[in-house]
């Protein structure tokens, strides 16, 4: 009989692709998100949304803007749900200080990456990100059509 190979459980909810295709990600944090009860339930059902979120910065904190997180009927029925409020990033001081320096100063954008669940907390990656230019995307979409073209050509031959 075949031993069953065990997996080590994705803990990854959702993933902003669209941040590594318009940036150039640099340095990566984590930071904890304060979130209502209905808004972790709504998270456990894979109703979330980040894909236009950035970090701005408002009196020594972090915030996440455009998450949206989509209320569900049954456990928002009694609540003024709002799915793209500002939500606070739990960061240490001297994070946040380097964060809202290279946003500041060295024209950076600061962008969401991901949320994970870490025990049972979750999580928000977060990363200094600098703007493509369109020749600078091209770029990176022809070294992964080579990339899996090369893998393609690997699978053949063996």
């Amino acid at each position: 009989m075949a031993k069953k190979k065990s997996k080590k459980p994705d803990n990854t909810i959702v993933q902003n692709k669209r941040a590594r295709y318009d940036y150039e990600l640099s340095d990566k944090f984590e930071a904890g998100i304060e979130l209502l009860g209905w808004e972790v339930k709504s998270i456990r059902e894979g109703k979330v949304q980040i894909t236009d979120t950035h970090v701005f910065f408002k009196n020594g904190e972090a915030f996440l803007l455009n998450a949206q997180i989509t209320p569900l009927p049954t456990a928002s029925t009694h609540f003024v749900t709002e799915p793209t409020r500002q939500r606070r990033l739990l960061l240490n001081r001297k994070e946040i200080a380097k964060l809202q320096q290279a946003v500041e100063q060295k024209d950076f954008t600061c962008v969401a990456t991901a949320l994970y669940w870490k025990g049972h907390l979750i999580k928000c990656a977060i990363a200094l990100a600098k703007g493509k230019k369109q020749h600078d995307k091209r770029q990176t979409e022809k070294e992964k059509d080579w990339n899996r073209d090369k893998q393609r050509l690997f699978q053949k031959n063996v």
